[in-house]
C-alpha cells in the first residue's frame, strides 16, 4: 500500500511540473530605486523590467494595464507608455470591462495564446484593493488592456526602464507584462500576480486626504458642551 501511495505521489508531480515550467513568471517590474509592490508610485511613474533566472529571452513583450472602474470613469486623456525609442497609447475605450472573479485577464477562451499567463479576477481586484478602506467587491467592474511595447525588444536579464503617465482623477492602476520565452509560440511568462507596478495618487496626497479624515472623525466624536 506504501509504494502505492508513492507511485502515485511521484506520477502526480511529474504531471505537475510541465505546467510550472509553462507559467515561469520570471519577469520583474519594479522602481528604479530596486522598490516593488505595494510601493505606492504617482503619475508618471518610471519603472524598470527585465528577466530574473529562467525564461531569459523573453520575446514579444506586452505590457498589461488593469484598472479600477473608478479610475476608468476618471480618466481625463490616453493612458501613455513609454520608452526609449518610442511610446504606446491607451485610449479609454481600448480598455475592456470584466466583472466575474473566476475569469481570467487576458481571457485564454478569446486570446489562446495566453493560456497559462492570466490572471484571475479575484486576484486582480484583491491587489486593486490595496490601502482602501472599503475594498472592490465581487459585482464591481475593473477594466484591462494590453499591447505589444518596448519596440519588440527582447526581455532579458539587463533592466529596461520605461514610464507610464496615467492621467486620472481618481488613479488606481496595476502595471503587468507578459511575453514567450525561448521562442515559444504562446505567452507563457508573466510579472508574478504579487508583483506588479501600482499607480495609485501620490503618498502626500494620500495623507492630505488622511489628515481631513482624522479631523472630521475628531470632531465628530468630541464631547459637546452645552451652556
Amino acid at each position: 500500500m506504501k509504494k502505492l501511495a508513492l507511485i502515485i505521489t511521484i506520477a502526480l508531480v511529474l504531471a505537475i511540473i510541465p505546467s510550472i515550467k509553462a507559467e515561469t513568471g520570471t519577469i520583474r517590474i519594479e522602481t528604479p530605486e530596486g522598490e516593488y509592490w505595494p510601493i505606492m508610485l504617482g503619475s508618471p511613474s518610471t519603472f524598470e523590467i527585465w528577466v530574473q533566472g529562467a525564461g531569459n529571452p523573453t520575446s514579444d513583450p506586452h505590457i498589461l494595464l488593469v484598472m479600477s472602474e473608478a479610475c476608468h470613469l476618471g480618466l481625463t486623456g490616453d493612458v501613455v507608455v513609454t520608452w526609449t525609442g518610442g511610446s504606446v497609447s491607451f485610449a479609454s475605450g481600448d480598455f475592456t470591462g470584466v466583472t466575474t472573479n473566476s475569469d481570467d485577464v487576458p481571457p485564454p477562451d478569446a486570446y489562446p495564446v495566453f493560456k497559462g499567463a492570466s490572471y484571475t479576477v479575484a486576484s486582480l481586484k484583491d491587489h486593486l484593493s490595496y490601502g482602501l478602506i472599503e475594498p472592490i467587491n465581487s459585482t464591481e467592474t475593473i477594466y484591462w488592456a494590453w499591447k505589444p511595447f518596448l519596440g519588440g525588444a527582447a526581455l532579458i536579464h539587463d533592466h529596461q526602464s520605461f514610464t507610464v503617465d496615467l492621467p486620472s482623477t481618481e488613479p488606481r492602476m496595476l502595471v503587468y507584462a507578459l511575453g514567450k520565452s525561448n521562442g515559444s509560440t504562446l505567452f507563457d511568462n508573466k510579472v508574478p500576480p504579487t508583483r506588479p507596478g501600482f499607480m495609485v495618487p501620490e503618498p502626500s496626497t494620500v495623507l492630505i486626504a488622511l489628515a481631513a479624515f482624522s479631523a472630521f472623525i475628531l470632531y465628530a466624536v468630541k464631547p459637546k458642551r452645552f451652556v
